[in-house]
């Protein structure tokens, strides 16, 4: 039976309504559906959406380079170089042109990318991008900076913050000027450059420490930041310097050589099992060879051989000549061994001779702060490693083994140096006491 028409007319009326208009295709001049909107074929036919995109990428070169300033800052504790921030910056521009363009050709647009006027716009883009990326580098070295400072960091250019000082959170120490900055004795002056760049840099350390334990962490900061192989260093119990002496390792064949030697470059034909620190003789061949001198290898270099030997033997090889050298059986060499592992550790050797009005007249080796390897009487050999008990008297010549800053300390002391003594004196009962650097107040 069929229903009334009055029953089907409103039925039919509603599943027309259902049913979706038909979406009207593309023109086909079109490189894009319609509906789809445009994300790497943006012109500047379209003024507005050109600036919204231009704006868009400059705001994403400024946190790129910004996020890379503070990620910088952290690990290198220095200033990101600008021309790293700049190209950071427009590589991540790039990389979202690229994307993008990857992205809607995976995606079946018939994508146009050598259009005069889109690449205009990218280009665009990537200059826009290059220069925001300073701008956005800067910022986020500054939030950086006092980010960390806050925080507890170690190191901050510029002036500190007055929130920071008052809170106490660390114990700020500022290098002294370039001028300021002494040359340790004994050892290379470090460059001028490398004095410029520590005068004035300010430099945090944790609230609660003794004046011995921010001496050591200033001590290993200098040596890490500033590339300085020796540091002498005397700081107050207010967390001020006193003293900055800085020093370079010595570099070639001389500080290892002991007095009365001399190290001579000669022709020669080395064994081919001879190594640095072999004892050779240096023969002279021919119908009668004879043997020239007794030498150390220090080097080989083709034909070329690096000898050590004394003063009195260098003077009788010839530059002339070709020598043959004859390997010896390997002994000890405590000298050369000692001046190794002397070179390469923190501790120097020294000698100072003890003045009539010396503190130190009276007193006995146990008493000093550096290790006493010898001493020499005024009117006597010398004593190697002497009793702890021996007693200092006037024109004693002793041979000390010990830190820079101890050694001077005790140079000060032997030359009769009062006020130099109430000093270090006064500092060494604090780092004894173990008394804690007070927090700056302003």
């Amino acid at each position: 039976m069929i229903p009334p028409a009055s029953v089907l007319v409103p039925v039919l009326s509603s599943v027309s309504a259902s049913v979706p208009t038909p979406v009207p295709a593309a023109d086909a001049g079109s490189s894009t559906p319609a509906g789809l909107p445009l994300v790497v074929e943006v012109t500047f036919a379209e003024p507005l959406r050109a600036a919204v995109g231009l704006l868009l990428f400059a705001c994403l070169a400024v946190l790129a380079a910004g996020g890379v300033a503070v990620a910088y800052r952290w690990y290198f504790r220095q200033r990101i170089p600008e021309g790293v921030a700049v190209l950071l910056g427009v590589s991540a521009v790039v990389l979202y042109l690229n994307t993008a363009s990857l992205g809607s050709i995976i995606g079946g647009t018939d994508v146009v990318l050598l259009r005069v006027d889109v690449v205009l716009f990218n280009v665009v883009a990537v200059g826009v991008a290059a220069a925001v990326a300073p701008a956005g580098a800067w910022t986020g070295d500054v939030v950086a900076r006092n980010v960390f400072a806050v925080a507890g960091g170690k190191q901050l250019e510029g002036e500190i913050g007055r929130v920071v000082r008052t809170v106490g959170r660390v114990t700020p120490v500022t290098l002294p000027a370039a001028e300021d900055i002494a040359d340790m004795d004994s050892y290379e002056a470090v460059a001028p450059a490398t004095k410029e760049g520590m005068a004035g840099r300010t430099l945090l350390f944790p609230r609660r420490v003794t004046v011995a334990e921010l001496r050591e962490r200033l001590v290993a900061r200098i040596k890490e930041d500033f590339g300085v192989n020796y540091v002498d260093v005397d700081v107050t119990q207010e967390g001020e310097i006193e003293y900055l002496a800085v020093g370079s390792r010595a570099a070639g064949i001389g500080p290892t050589l002991a007095p009365g030697t001399a190290a001579i470059a000669v022709h020669a034909d080395p064994p081919y099992t001879a190594t640095p620190g072999d004892v050779v003789q240096a023969w002279i061949g021919g119908d009668d060879p004879r043997r020239v001198a007794t030498a150390e290898l220090r080097a080989t270099a083709g034909d070329v051989a690096t000898l050590a030997l004394d003063e009195t033997d260098a003077a009788r090889l010839e530059e002339s000549e070709t020598y043959r050298l004859v390997t010896l059986p390997a002994e000890p060499q405590a000298d050369r061994e000692f001046a190794s592992l002397l070179r390469a550790a923190d501790e120097t050797m020294t000698a100072v001779t003890i003045g009539p009005e010396s503190p130190l007249v009276g007193t006995s080796v146990r008493d000093l702060e550096a290790v006493v390897a010898a001493v020499r009487p005024a009117s006597a050999s010398i004593e190697a490693i002497p009793e702890r008990d021996r007693l200092f008297e006037p024109g004693d010549t002793v041979f000390l083994l010990g830190r820079p800053d101890a050694l001077r300390r005790v140079e000060a002391e032997a030359a009769g140096d009062a006020e130099t003594d109430d000093v270090e004196s006064g500092d060494s009962e604090a780092d004894d006491a173990g008394t804690d650097v007070p927090r700056r107040e302003d």
